[in-house]
């Protein structure tokens, strides 16, 4: 079984930065891919950003490609969700996700961290 855990959230201003992190635990050699998803009030939850333990292989929703940059750091089992010039829009709890398939639905993760809140302020 593998643990999530985030941190990092918190609140800035339109236009700062952020970073997430989660450190995931437990047999994490049976994971192909992280994700970050993003949930804000009222809406269905989101895709925001993937990466492949192994190859590195990245994807991105496209409000967030240029903006948003996902790494990992295989020692540390900890994958990282860089967000720079953050608008009113990102406000969301974000969660971080593992899974067997990965990709760009939730459909392809089964284990989710408790979510971290990002609140930006215009």
């Amino acid at each position: 079984q593998v643990q999530l855990v985030e941190s990092g959230g918190g609140l800035v201003q339109a236009g700062g930065s952020l970073r997430l992190s989660c450190a995931a635990s437990g047999r994490t050699f049976s994971t192909y891919a992280m994700g970050w998803f993003r949930q804000a009030p009222g809406k269905e939850r989101e895709f925001v950003a993937a990466i492949t333990w192994r190859g590195g292989r990245t994807l991105y929703a496209d409000s967030v490609k240029g903006r948003f940059t996902i790494s990992k750091d295989n020692a540390k089992n900890t994958v990282y969700l860089q967000m720079n010039s953050l608008k009113p829009e990102d406000t969301a709890v974000y969660y971080c996700a593992a899974g067997s398939t990965g990709g760009r639905t939730a459909h392809g993760y089964n284990l989710w961290g408790q979510g971290t809140q990002v609140t930006v302020s215009s």
